[in-house]
């Protein structure tokens, strides 16, 4: 799941840098304040896709091996795990617990990539050579 996540984000982020034009660096000095805030905001929209996929994946692999009945409790436990926000009101049964202790922990990693990449794209649309 950990190498199934990882693609899943790293195929979000080049797909939403190869459609923002992220390399493009010299541009963005020249941009008007909207277009610059549709940008960042559209990377930010795709970046959340990318984790609703992520722990879309996660919710259907709890169904798959049996640790959690339906698919929507599964969706919901895993976006509740994934961000780990933790309500507690489904939970696995013991031989399931690590799978949702490695789901947080993915999710915190995802969100840290993800900040990431929003705070470069900031950097980039933002604070780029306006003379250039």
């Amino acid at each position: 799941m950990m190498i199934a996540t990882t693609v899943i984000h790293a195929s979000g982020m080049v797909i939403a840098l190869d459609l923002l034009k992220m390399a493009h660096v010299d541009r963005w000095g020249h941009a008007s304040k909207l277009t610059r805030l549709m940008v960042v905001g559209a990377l930010v929209l795709m970046m959340f896709v990318a984790c609703l996929v992520e722990a879309a994946v996660w919710g259907t692999i709890y169904v798959a091996v049996g640790a959690i009945e339906g698919l929507e409790p599964a969706m919901y436990f895993s976006m509740v795990t994934y961000t780990t926000l933790g309500y507690g009101d489904v939970v696995l049964e013991g031989q399931w617990r690590l799978l949702g202790s490695f789901e947080a922990a993915n999710g915190i990693i995802m969100f840290g990539w993800t900040t990431a990449i929003i705070v470069t794209a900031v950097h980039r649309v933002y604070f780029t050579n306006r003379s250039a």
